[in-house]
């Protein structure tokens, strides 16, 4: 295997990673005042995934950065015909990030209130804007001879892309549901295993178009036609799971729903990178835009150095705030502490 494809493969995996790991704590931020009532049932949603969004986040950059080193061509057409749409996943990114800081400074409903629609808005937009962004690499923009973007930011909102960005959206929901099922106690796991089960076939109807879709204006070959079944499969196994209330498991078959979307994507992908609606012979691909061979053996040791430690330190983190969040048990004691189910308040 040549590197620029190694290269291509790791940047899938990228992506793939952050949506899996990143996806449940998007649902979690759109659903927190759905299935919190209270105050204090927010923060137990909010909490769950408080120390570990911003190491999911780290997939993102990781991916978005991995692409302006191993392929600069293909970085500088897709940023640039995206300029304003990442402009908006940034200032969504700043409002997540915001929200979690400074939601719990001060005590007044007003306050918490703003922020629990900041962090609503960002997680909703993120998931979305990014899938449309996916969806164009495949349903293909107005890309010349010069590999230069000539179009518009409407030409960005192609239907697949749009669709994609919806699946995304719906599949971030239901994970962050079944992630719920599994991390929180009290009403919250109770409505939030709830709305997993009603998101469920919705969810498996939004993959199922998209991996039709997929098909249909790539190149299919069996193993993309395979590469597309991947997540419907998952899907509905999830749907099942999910009525048998089996959470882990659930959560298994959501994740790999997640991660099949997007492996999809980049498996019916190449070995384009970019595909031009104006003229096949101008779509970018991955022989095209690679960077030297020097450059990617650099980087490729590198890789081989640093990621299985960026992968320890994440599932150490993920094995130590392992436990429940629950709320206090007596409402009229509540102090706004909370902690993780199981362990005794201190004092």
């Amino acid at each position: 295997m040549s590197l620029d494809v190694l290269w291509f493969i790791i940047i899938a995996v990228f992506w793939t990673g952050f949506f899996v790991l990143e996806g449940f704590d998007f649902g979690v931020g759109v659903l927190h005042q759905v299935v919190g009532r209270t105050d204090t049932e927010r923060r137990v949603a909010i909490n769950a995934i408080g120390p570990l969004w911003d190491g999911n986040e780290v997939w993102l950059i990781v991916g978005g950065a991995a692409i302006f080193a191993a392929f600069p061509s293909w970085y500088a057409t897709w940023f640039s015909a995206g300029y304003l749409a990442l402009m908006l996943v940034i200032v969504a990114l700043i409002l997540r990030g915001v929200s979690f800081e400074w939601r719990a400074k001060l005590d007044t409903d007003r306050w918490r209130g703003t922020w629990s629609w900041a962090l609503t808005i960002g997680s909703l937009l993120t998931p979305l804007l990014l899938g449309v962004a996916l969806g164009d690499l495949l349903a293909g923009l107005p890309i010349d001879s010069s590999q230069e973007f000539t179009g518009t930011f409407w030409d960005l909102l192609t239907p697949y892309g749009l669709w994609l960005g919806l699946t995304l959206l719906v599949l971030c929901a239901s994970h962050g549901a079944t992630f719920l099922g599994l991390r929180t106690t009290g009403p919250v796991v109770v409505r939030s295993r709830e709305l997993a089960r009603r998101l469920g076939v919705p969810t498996l109807v939004c993959v199922a178009v998209y991996a039709v879709w997929t098909v249909a204006i790539s190149d299919a070959g069996a193993w993309r036609i395979l590469a597309a079944a991947v997540p419907v499969v998952a899907a509905a196994a999830a749907v099942v799971l999910v009525r048998a209330e089996r959470g882990g498991q659930a959560f298994a078959a959501s994740a790999l729903t997640v991660g099949g979307v997007v492996a999809a994507l980049f498996a019916n992908l190449y070995p384009a990178v970019l595909v031009s609606s104006t003229s096949a012979a101008n779509t970018l691909t991955v022989a095209d835009t690679a960077a030297s061979h020097y450059a990617l053996t650099v980087m490729t040791w590198v890789a081989v150095a640093v990621f299985p430690l960026v992968l320890l330190y994440q599932g150490w983190s993920y094995w130590v705030f392992r436990a429940r969040i629950s709320a206090p048990p007596d409402p009229a004691g509540d102090t706004g502490q909370l902690r993780p189910a199981g362990r005794r308040p201190r004092g």
